[in-house]
């Protein structure tokens, strides 16, 4: 019988894999039998390092996200099967004080360049008549407000409803769109509020599984929405939280 999770003969191109989540997520699809493409605006030698390293098979590419169109051209000569939308950045302070420059760079990198991309990738795959995977990193910003991040949060909504109409769009064209909403994971991202005693005790307080997530907490579930398991799984963004929302 053929694993179901199995990604052997395919290819993932995982954007944001230098470290962090991205990192993880393209280790995990390693681990699975994928060829992985690690793409990032910093060298993501580190990653392609530790897959070769266990016999996998992986490279890495310079794309800066910053320009939403930067991935227009990277589905031109290699044929990818799947997509993993990681990129992204945070800018934080109060909503008075959030100026337009710190609402367009989070826009533009985590929306902008995610849908585009996206767009880019779907193109490839219906002309080559294949099938299809993109798992978009959403955020329990995706479901609530949070403080001192409007633009993040925005964004983060966007992807939600974003993953949604790709997903009603797509799904009849071979291609799954799904997304991952990481709950308060250990990253580079969080490490001013992991630093925050305050911050920190408060999300500790709320989180049933009694700590933070490690980014290997959501490779599994990255594996899992770009295998074959989840061929019937459309439109869905999963929670990888630890319990948050169901607190």
């Amino acid at each position: 019988m053929s694993n179901p999770f199995s990604l052997s003969d395919r290819t993932a191109l995982v954007t944001g894999a230098n470290t962090g989540i991205g990192q993880a997520i393209a280790i995990g699809l390693a681990n699975a039998g994928a060829t992985v493409v690690c793409a990032g605006r910093r060298e993501c030698g580190e990653t392609v390092e530790h897959i070769t390293n266990m016999g996998g098979a992986a490279s890495s590419i310079l794309v800066d996200f910053s320009d939403p169109m930067a991935g227009q051209d990277l589905f031109q000569n290699q044929n990818i099967d799947i997509l993993v939308n990681n990129a992204g950045i945070i800018r934080r302070n109060d909503a008075l004080d959030f100026t337009e420059s710190d609402w367009d760079d989070v826009m533009d990198v985590n929306l902008k360049a995610l849908f585009f991309t996206t767009q880019a990738f779907a193109k490839s795959v219906v002309n080559r008549n294949a099938q299809g995977a993109v798992v978009n990193i959403a955020s329990l910003l995706s479901f609530q407000g949070g403080i001192r991040v409007p633009s993040y949060t925005a964004s983060k909504h966007g992807v939600a409803g974003l993953t949604k109409l790709l997903a009603n769009e797509w799904a009849a064209q071979g291609i799954n769109v799904n997304a991952i909403a990481p709950g308060y994971i250990e990253t580079n991202n969080t490490t001013d509020l992991q630093n925050d005693p305050v911050r920190n005790k408060a999300i500790l307080d709320r989180i049933p599984a009694g700590r933070w997530g490690q980014a290997s907490d959501i490779a599994g579930a990255a594996v899992y929405l770009c295998s074959p398991a989840a061929r019937y799984v459309h439109g869905a963004v999963l929670n990888v939280d630890g319990g948050w929302l169901a607190r």
